[in-house]
């Protein structure tokens, strides 16, 4: 994706894991000041991207009017697959499903950017058009854009994430 070549919006920062250092979760726990708890392992490549990337950009919290967009191809796929295999096991409602969930996602960014605001999640399949869809509507305040994906067969997980503002 080329953010540069987008109109109207230039890039401030962007920060690219593919695949993630080997102590990244250290990391993440020494920029957030906590180790994340209850969330899988997408929802911390998610905190561990967007955090990076604010830094990157010199902004200790993301504006109150910028907003967050995430893009997956699969979403949670390791915490959605084990949700089911545990609920085709007959196990009742796993805690494992709520980690696969897309909110739970975005809540915890929020929480490790200190902001609090408009935050979607997008499938979208055609990376050409990732961007022009995540900027559709956003304010002056720009927005905090990642895809994140979990390792999966031969593929290892990455998060990748552009801060945009208005040019």
């Amino acid at each position: 994706m080329n953010a540069q070549a987008l109109q109207g919006w230039r890039t401030v920062a962007h920060f690219a894991a593919h695949p993630p250092p080997a102590d990244w979760r250290d990391d993440l726990a020494r920029r957030i000041g906590r180790r994340p708890r209850r969330v899988g392992v997408w929802t911390e490549l998610a905190m561990y991207g967007a955090r990076c990337c604010l830094d990157a950009a010199g902004e200790p919290a993301l504006p109150a009017g910028a907003r967050i967009r995430v893009a997956s191809r699969r979403g949670a796929w390791g915490a959605t697959h084990a949700g089911l295999a545990q609920l085709d096991a007959g196990l009742p409602m796993p805690f494992t499903f709520m980690q696969s969930q897309p909110a739970l996602m975005l809540a915890e960014v929020g929480r490790c950017l200190d902001w609090q605001g408009d935050a979607s999640f997008m499938l979208c399949r055609d990376p050409q058009r990732l961007l022009q869809l995540a900027t559709l509507g956003a304010a002056p305040e720009g927005l905090l854009f990642g895809v994140v994906e979990e390792e999966r067969d031969d593929e290892p997980p990455c998060t990748e994430w552009w801060r945009l503002v208005a040019a």
